[in-house]
This record gives structure tokens, sequence and C-alpha cells, in this order.
């Protein structure tokens, strides 16, 4: 199902049922984006579609409910970014306790699998990754960290992450990266916007 509501004066916030559903969607409207659309912004059940005029709205709501979910697409520019972790994280022995897997077992099928950012939020610079692999869907922690470094590698419900900053945090942590996913004297700032696929590897 797809319902389209206005959102301000300038958007609409097209709600879907399903994270693939907003795969699937934002991937067919960031390769043809309906005219007068400036910015897409997809979260973990809507899309927001942000248009230049409030004159657009009507063509545009008409455009978005027309539409045929598409193929995600790699939006990265560059082709996969493969992003080196040392799998030492201070909770990979309860992650593999979860799962049932030992911890090399986590680690390769973290490592294994092609990740896709599905949306950005949080911190600036920090993606939400989903995978093919359900064994490692594991929950939050019980309590938060007041403190996680930045290049945190984490695992949350159907998410992997990557703390782009240091900050609090209830990730379930399972190593660390020296990649750099924000910078503001980068254009793009972030290396993980919506739609860019990610390769993790052992550093």
């Amino acid at each position: 199902m797809r319902t389209v509501r206005p959102c301000g004066d300038t958007g609409l916030l097209v709600e879907l049922d399903s994270l693939d559903d907003v795969l699937a969607l934002h991937a067919t409207l960031a390769a043809d984006p309906p005219s007068g659309t400036v910015d897409l912004v997809p979260a973990a059940r809507t899309v927001l579609v942000r248009v230049a005029s409030a004159a657009d709205l009507p063509g545009v709501a008409a455009d978005v409910r027309s539409r045929e979910a598409g193929e995600v697409a790699d939006r990265s520019g560059s082709g996969t970014v493969e992003i080196a972790v040392t799998y030492d994280g201070e909770d990979l022995d309860d992650v593999a306790e979860h799962t049932g897997l030992s911890r090399d077992d986590v680690v390769a099928a973290h490592t294994d699998q092609l990740w896709t950012v599905a949306f950005a939020g949080f911190t600036p610079g920090f993606g939400y990754l989903v995978g093919s692999d359900e064994r490692l869907h594991v929950p939050r922690r019980a309590s938060s960290r007041t403190r996680v470094p930045a290049g945190a590698v984490g695992l949350a419900g159907e998410f992997s992450g990557v703390y782009p900053r240091e900050s609090p945090g209830g990730w379930q942590l399972i190593g660390r990266t020296d990649h750099v996913l924000w910078d503001l004297d980068r254009d793009p700032p972030a290396v993980l916007l919506p739609g860019t696929r990610i390769r993790f590897c052992v550093a």
C-alpha cells in the first residue's frame, strides 16, 4: 500500500508498508525524479519528496502514485565502497551467543554479504545498512552506552551501521574501522548515501 500525504508547503510524505517498498520506490524516483522534485529523503517506512514550489505538488503526487517500484540500484557513483574492519567489538561475543554463531562465523556473515544504505539519520553521516543474511538480526543493547567511538561498527535489528563520530549509542558493537565516513571538506561530506552499496572486509 502507498499513501501520499502533504507535508508542509512544498513536500509530500509517501507512506509504505515495508523497508523493501521504501528501497524500491526510492530507487525508481531517484533514477527519474518527477518534474519539480528537489530532494528525496528515505526513512524506514516513508519517502519524503521535496518539491520546488507548491504549484508542483499535484503533478508530483500523481506521478508518485503511478510509479512502479524499481530495482534498487547502486548510487555511490563509484561502485561498491569497501570498508576495512577490525572485528574486536565489545559485543561480538554477545552477538555470537544471540545468533548461535561463532565469532568467526559472525565476521564471515558480516563480510560475505553486500550491504545497501537504506536511509541516513541519527547523526550526520550515519547510514542504516541492510543486508541479506537474517542470522545477523539482533536486538539493540538493553542499555545504551554514553560514548561510542567514531568508526565503531555495530548491529541493531535488521541493520548494520558505522558510527561516523563519537556519540551515545545502543547498537551491538562488533568491530571498528578507520574509514572516514563524514568530512565537511568532501563533496558530498557523507560516504554512506542512500542507495550506496557497501562491502565490509577484515582489516
